[in-house]
């Protein structure tokens, strides 16, 4: 269990409520974002526009008047001459909208081998929890769709696809062994490069390798049924994380609305009986203190239960990090309050992870 000095208490520029639980850098209590959403946004919205400057990312996603449309997720980018979209992968050169990574040709990743078991979120409801001396081939990808200000790989944000090395989706299947039981797509966010995880993922899949993607779920939802349909037919895993269930906390969270991520959830979720062993789908949230509490954990928890009582929800335990390093880690009695509210939606299956990071802060 995490030991930690007693935080620093920040002010809510809506209300002016000190407390610990407040993120300085977003300056918004989970109050005001409930009870006045639009003044919370506005704030938000300059506090992803001041974190993405810092890398050189577009600061909102691109709304161009005669624009190219990308399509490829949530953020539906609109993008300009010598722009870029929203994960920095699209930009458009002379009305020609271009795929600088992310297709079957290119993606902008980095990969390792992970020995099995690992920290998977879906442990120990996966298959690779009992495949050891095997290991996971570990696909981080450098680019995400979101822009969460507690992220805990940001680091991708240091990559440019304009001066980067590339790896073709048959280079990355080769790279594949006789001991590799699955590979798993994150980053960043596969969602940002979907063409090529999905290439690799079918190239994979035909060699008996299971093939997982763990996803903010914010790819088009035509794009993440085909996913699905690799995970079925590998035995792999989809991996969603809902940040939140409240749209407007989500987008002061992460910069994304969470409206593909609930429909990619109850669209895999209504196929999870077609093999429910091991299962195909598993739903995680971060348990970020004074933002993600137990009444956000039941109105996930209940949405789930409204598509398939039977997927596994696991919650995390969240660490000070990125923008976010004035919050304390998530806390012991946080995350069995949590914990309880998942289980009033009569879950099947509810677990807390990463317990070594939970406190006694607050």
């Amino acid at each position: 269990m995490t030991q930690t000095a007693a935080q620093p208490e920040q002010v809510c520029k809506l209300c002016g409520e000190r407390s610990s639980l407040i993120a300085g850098w977003l300056g918004v209590c989970l109050s005001c974002v409930r009870d006045a959403p639009r003044e919370a946004l506005a704030l938000a919205d300059e506090a992803h526009a001041r974190a993405r400057r810092d890398f050189d990312l577009p600061e909102r996603p691109p709304r161009a008047e005669g624009g190219r449309l990308c399509g490829l997720c949530v953020q539906d980018c609109v993008i300009g001459d010598r722009e870029r979209g929203f994960c920095g992968l699209r930009d458009v050169d002379a009305g020609r909208l271009r795929h600088l990574a992310g297709t079957r040709e290119g993606g902008l990743l980095q990969w390792y081998r992970d020995p099995l078991p690992t920290n998977c979120v879906a442990d120990p409801f996966c298959s690779g929890h009992s495949a050891r001396g095997r290991h996971n081939l570990a696909v981080f990808y450098g680019s995400c769709t979101m822009d969460c200000l507690f992220c805990q790989n940001y680091h991708y944000r240091e990559v440019d696809p304009r001066e980067s090395d590339l790896w073709s989706a048959e280079a990355l299947a080769d790279v594949a062994n006789a001991r590799t039981h699955c590979i798993c797509f994150f980053g960043g966010d596969p969602a940002s490069q979907m063409g090529h995880a999905l290439a690799v993922g079918r190239l994979l899949a035909e060699r008996g390798i299971a093939v997982c993607w763990e996803t903010n779920g914010t790819a088009l939802p035509s794009l993440m049924d085909e996913a699905f349909d690799v995970v079925l037919a590998s035995g792999g895993c989809m991996k969603i994380d809902l940040k939140a269930h409240h749209d407007p906390l989500h987008r002061v969270l992460t910069g994304a609305s969470n409206r593909y991520t609930l429909e990619n959830v109850a669209r895999a979720a209504a196929r999870f009986g077609e093999r429910p062993d091991p299962p195909p789908l598993v739903v995680s949230t971060l348990l970020v203190p004074g933002y993600v509490d137990a009444e956000e954990i039941g109105r996930i928890a209940g949405f789930i239960a409204e598509q398939n009582g039977a997927v596994p929800y696991v919650l995390l335990g969240f660490a000070p990090h990125f923008f976010f390093p004035d919050l304390p880690p998530t806390s012991v009695r946080h995350a069995e309050a949590a914990e309880a509210a998942a289980r009033e939606a009569w879950l099947a299956s509810v677990r807390v992870g990463n317990r070594h990071l939970l406190s006694r802060a607050y």
